[in-house]
């Protein structure tokens, strides 16, 4: 077993004692150890600055973009269920315009309008077992529109006004003349016929003329405009502006059956001295 030499102790305490006291004397200098800390912090940090500002840099760079991340992925879902709502709105607002259409009486619902065929005829869903059969006129806004050319049993094709091949007898309601109105083909309605020296002017009315059984008398076309021109018989032809619609056609009236044999009895126009039909 090994012997402790009690001087060994003894010079161990002598030296904690005289460390001890060591450490008291400067404890006064304190304040310069610290400021001297303090500077030596300072001046190490000054390097370290960069480093410092580049990593908070990357860190919130690395937010952000995990942010926009999210964002844009937000963002694509409410597009995509913005596009669905749209659908669904369009797709609800056809159906409540057919419905609306359909529940009104006397009128029927364009079906079809081809673009080749835009300025002549169309398609109407209603058709024999409605009661409507081939001459019938057909009226947008209480303005003639055309008139019914075929008839199956649920549908119907109609000719336009504007249809180079429609001919419509028609009077100047203001002067009595009578004429014909057709159409270009094109979207035009021109007042053919006429005898030059008559005194039209811009803004006076067309309508029906009482002179064929082919459509009753006194139904409005549109009126007079201001455009004139010659046509291949040295007569000056007037253009007429619809009162219908025509670029834009969802619902058309359609004079059939008794309907039109009451507006056909009781003529809102006549020309004077013209022929009975």
């Amino acid at each position: 077993m090994a012997d402790k030499s009690p001087g060994k102790e003894w010079v161990h305490g002598l030296l904690v004692t005289i460390a001890s006291l060591l450490l008291l004397a400067a404890a006064p200098q304190r304040q310069i150890f610290r400021g001297a800390s303090d500077l030596l912090g300072t001046i190490l940090s000054i390097p370290e600055y960069p480093a410092v500002i580049l990593e908070k840099t990357a860190r919130e760079t690395a937010f952000w973009l995990r942010d926009r991340r999210a964002l844009q992925t937000r963002l694509e879902i409410l597009e995509e269920e913005n596009v669905r709502l749209k659908l669904a709105w369009s797709v609800g607002s056809a159906r409540n315009l057919q419905q609306d259409l359909e529940g009104l009486a006397g009128y029927a619902r364009v079906t079809l309008r081809e673009p080749l065929s835009w300025w002549s005829e169309v398609r109407i869903n209603k058709g024999l077992r409605d009661g409507i059969r081939s001459g019938d006129p057909v009226l947008q806004r209480g303005f003639l529109a055309g008139r019914i050319t075929s008839a199956e049993a649920g549908f119907a094709w109609v000719e336009l006004i504007t249809s180079s091949s429609l001919m419509v007898p028609v009077v100047i309601e203001e002067t009595r003349d009578l004429g014909v109105v057709a159409g270009d083909g094109e979207g035009g309605l021109w007042l053919l016929y006429v005898p030059e020296g008559r005194s039209l002017s811009e803004g006076m009315t067309v309508s029906t003329a009482m002179v064929s059984e082919a459509l009753p008398p006194g139904i409005k076309i549109g009126t007079l405009s201001s455009e004139t021109r010659r046509d291949s018989n040295s007569y000056l032809a007037w253009r007429v502006l619809p009162g219908s619609t025509l670029s834009n056609l969802y619902a058309l009236e359609v004079l059939a059956g008794t309907l039109r044999e009451q507006r056909g009895g009781q003529p809102l126009s006549a020309p004077r001295g013209g022929p009975a039909p």
